[in-house]
C-alpha cells in the first residue's frame, strides 16, 4: 500500500508534445502526484530514469526508434518499476503487457480529455503499489503451456459454471490460469476491467493462446462446456436461469456496479442468486474491492472459491479484501490456480 502521505513521482514517455503536455499537465493536478520527469521517446527515456527516479512511468506504445515494448524489455530488468501504457486501439498492448507493464488506459477521442485523465490518475495511484515482475516472461506463443489432458465425458461437468474476476494485472494472470485448462472446460464467464474497444481482442488473444474457446460474450448467450465468455466493456454480464438453461444477459450502460461497468461484483452476484447449478469463483489481482461482496454470496450459495494470493498479485486488492471477509476458501498463485480448480472439479 503506497503511503497516503507521499506523493507519486511519475514520468511521462510519448512521442507527441501536445500527448505528453496533456498528459503531465493533467496528472500534475492531483495533490498526490508530482510529475518529475517527460521523455520524448524510449531512448531518451531510459537516459532520465535514473536521475529522475519516478514512481511510475507513464508510455505510449507506438514510438519510432525503440518502441514501448522494447523499452519495456531494456527498462525493467535494470529498474523494476509499474509501467502505465497509453494505447491507442492496438493489439500490441496486450505484448506490451505481456512484456510487463501492468495496466493501459486508452488514448482519448477528442473532448474526452477529462475524463482519460481521471481515468489515467486512478491507475497511477493504483499502480505505485503495484508488483512488477523483474524479469518479464518470453512473450506467450501458441502450445508455449501445454493445458491439461482433457476432463472427458463426465456429465457432472456439464451442469458447472465457472465465474473469474479480475483488473489491475489480470489479462496475464487471467492466461496464465486459461493456458493451463483443457479444451473441454465447464462453462466460464470473465470480468476483466479494461477500456472499450479492447476487450474484443483481447478474447481473440485468449482464443488463440488457449485450449478452450474463448469470445466476447453477447446478449443471450448461452453458458456451455468448452466455452469462456468475456464481459464486453461498458457493459454489465450477469447470469440468467431459464429451467435448467443458462444464459448471459449483456447490458451496455446503466449503472456501474462497485464503481465499475462491467463488475466483477455484478456477475457474482447473479450468480449466487440465480446459478442452482454447482459452481466456482475466481477473484484475481486488481485494485479496490469489485467482486468481494459477490463472491461472499457465492461462497454462501454454496459455490467453492479461490482467491488469488499476494505473492503473485501485481495489486493485492481485490482478493485481499475478498480473503479479509471470509469469501475465499482457499488462496493460489496464478500460476497454481488451474490445478486448484481442476482437483476441485474433479470432486464435484
Amino acid at each position: 500500500m503506497w503511503p497516503s502521505n507521499k506523493k507519486v513521482r511519475v514520468m511521462v514517455v510519448d512521442d507527441s508534445i501536445l500527448a505528453r503536455t496533456m498528459i503531465a499537465q493533467g496528472l500534475a493536478k492531483h495533490p498526490r502526484i508530482e510529475v518529475v520527469g517527460t521523455g520524448f521517446n524510449a531512448t531518451d527515456a531510459m537516459a532520465k530514469v535514473a536521475q529522475l527516479k519516478p514512481d511510475v512511468i507513464t508510455s505510449d506504445v507506438e514510438m519510432p526508434g525503440m518502441s514501448g515494448i522494447e523499452f519495456l524489455k531494456q527498462l525493467l530488468p535494470r529498474y523494476p518499476l509499474p509501467v502505465i501504457l497509453v494505447s491507442s486501439l492496438n493489439l500490441r498492448v496486450f505484448d506490451a503487457l505481456s512484456a510487463g507493464a501492468v495496466d493501459f488506459v486508452r488514448k482519448p477521442e477528442p473532448g474526452q480529455n477529462d475524463a482519460f485523465i481521471a481515468g489515467l490518475t486512478q491507475k497511477v495511484l493504483s499502480a505505485a503499489g503495484a508488483k512488477v515482475r523483474r524479469s518479464p516472461a518470453a512473450l506467450t506463443q501458441p502450445g508455449a503451456m501445454a493445458a491439461s489432458a482433457p476432463l472427458g465425458a463426465q456429465p457432472g461437468l456439464d451442469r458447472i459454471i465457472i465465474g473469474l474476476g479480475a483488473s489491475t494485472g489480470g489479462t496475464e494472470a487471467t492466461l496464465e490460469v486459461l493456458k493451463r485448462l483443457p479444451a473441454d472446460i465447464p462453462g466460464m464467464l470473465i470480468v476483466q476491467h479494461m477500456p472499450v474497444g479492447f476487450t474484443q481482442m483481447y478474447a481473440d488473444r485468449l482464443n488463440r493462446l488457449c485450449q478452450m474457446e474463448v469470445r466476447e460474450a453477447k446478449h443471450g448467450d448461452e453458458i456451455r462446456r468448452g466455452l469462456a465468455l468475456l464481459a464486453p466493456a461498458d457493459y454489465q454480464m450477469r447470469v440468467v436461469r431459464s429451467g435448467t438453461r443458462y444464459t448471459v444477459s449483456c447490458i451496455q450502460g446503466g449503472e456501474k456496479v462497485s464503481g465499475h461497468r462491467p463488475s466483477v461484483d455484478a456477475l457474482f452476484m447473479s450468480m449466487a442468486e440465480q446459478v442452482r447449478c454447482k459452481m466456482v469463483g475466481i477473484i484475481m489481482t486488481g485494485m479496490g474491492r469489485d467482486g468481494a461482496d459477490g463472491l461472499l454470496q457465492m461462497r454462501k450459495a454454496g459455490a467453492y472459491t479461490i482467491g488469488q494470493d499476494k505473492e503473485s498479485s501485481v495489486v493485492y486488492g481485490m482478493p485481499m479484501v475478498a480473503y479479509n471477509i471470509g469469501a475465499v476458501q482457499i488462496q493460489a498463485s496464478c500460476e497454481n490456480i488451474a490445478n486448484v480448480l481442476l482437483r476441485q472439479l474433479k470432486t464435484m
